[in-house]
């Protein structure tokens, strides 16, 4: 797949996702193959302003490009100086892609009108694209729901609005506003963006298997797979669906010791990027995820919710291991299923 100049050796690509897709969670992402990954939402003010808080969003090491950072806002002469701030960075910090989220449903973000809100006001949402467009080199794409409510489905006139405004491509969760993540996503309306428009079209939406993956490719006809929430604690997803994809093979759900070990790593990669009190409270939640389904999950989870440091909490996730190895030796061979597995953990959100 390709994005404007930039290219993706696969057609399946990690969501941004508020509060979550961070720097070691896209490379744990990107290491099991997803083709591309998406910051985080950042505010285009913020940005603008160069806050530290903001900046620090848009940072990202070598190994996770091609990346996109995703920006969030309402006013076109500002979003055009925030792709501006983008596309002056130093190369090596200048990411590949800049998004719009024009999907977010979360109230203190529409109520800027920004995020969904932008999916009521075509006009809005064309001249944020062609002034961003024209105020750098990096591709800009956006990423839109169906419409604002099931009475006012209009992905397919926003996404022609967007291509006749310069974007490079359009990723369409199928869902609206009103649904935010609930019932299921409409995916006969991706193929028919898919068709209205000729710059690539990325379904999102109830994707949470590699199965899914493929079948949405398949019925739609979108160039392109981009995964939420299925991925949360889950990063071999990606992995799967490229085997299913490319091979079509069915790869093994990871084992308890791999979701385990890799959450430790986790671990020690969020004290590294965001320094240790920081990573102890922000792995609360990716600790849920990646023990959800094994035995006594619910009361090492309240624990691991006291933990006060990165050495509390690697502590008891090591001694949680070796309580389960005893427990069940032949569950931590290689090729042992992992009982329980959730494909779709529940908490956190994406970003629209």
């Amino acid at each position: 797949m390709r994005i404007g100049t930039v290219t993706f050796d696969s057609p399946f690509l990690l969501a941004p996702l508020a509060g979550v897709s961070d720097s070691p969670f896209r490379r744990l992402a990107r290491e099991q193959g997803a083709a591309g990954v998406f910051t985080e939402m950042v505010s285009s003010d913020g940005l603008v302003r160069a806050q530290r808080g903001t900046l620090e969003l848009c940072r990202f090491e070598p190994v996770e490009r091609p990346i996109g950072v995703q920006l969030f806002g309402s006013e076109p002469a500002v979003m055009a100086d925030a792709a501006r701030v983008l596309c002056d960075l130093p190369a090596e910090q200048r990411p590949d892609l800049v998004d719009v989220n024009m999907g977010c449903p979360v109230r203190k973000v529409v109520n800027r009108r920004a995020g969904a809100a932008l999916l009521t006001d075509i006009p809005r949402l064309s001249a944020i694209v062609r002034d961003m467009a024209r105020a750098g080199t990096l591709p800009v794409t956006a990423k839109i729901r169906l419409g604002w409510d099931g009475g006012s489905h209009n992905a397919v006139e926003v996404a022609r609005a967007l291509e006749d405004s310069g974007a490079a491509a359009v990723t369409v969760h199928a869902r609206t506003r009103a649904e935010k993540f609930a019932g299921h996503a409409h995916w006969e309306l991706i193929g028919e963006v898919r068709r209205a428009v000729r710059i690539p079209v990325i379904g999102n939406g109830d994707v949470r298997t590699a199965e899914d993956a493929v079948r949405m490719l398949e019925t739609t006809g979108c160039d392109g797979v981009m995964v939420g929430r299925a991925a949360f604690g889950d990063p071999w997803l990606f992995a799967r669906i490229r085997a299913r994809w490319e091979r079509g093979e069915s790869r093994a759900l990871p084992t308890a010791a791999e979701r385990l070990e890799t959450g430790l790593r986790h671990l020690r990669m969020t004290a590294d990027w965001m320094g240790p009190g920081a990573a102890a409270r922000e792995m609360r939640k990716h600790v849920a995820w990646y023990i959800k389904g094994l035995p006594h999950s619910a009361r090492v989870r309240d624990q691991v919710n006291h933990t006060r440091s990165v050495e509390e909490m690697e502590a008891l996730l090591r001694g949680y291991l070796e309580e389960l190895e005893r427990q069940d030796p032949a569950a931590f061979a290689a090729d042992a299923p992992t009982p329980g597995v959730t494909a779709f953990p529940e908490g956190g959100h994406a970003a629209g």
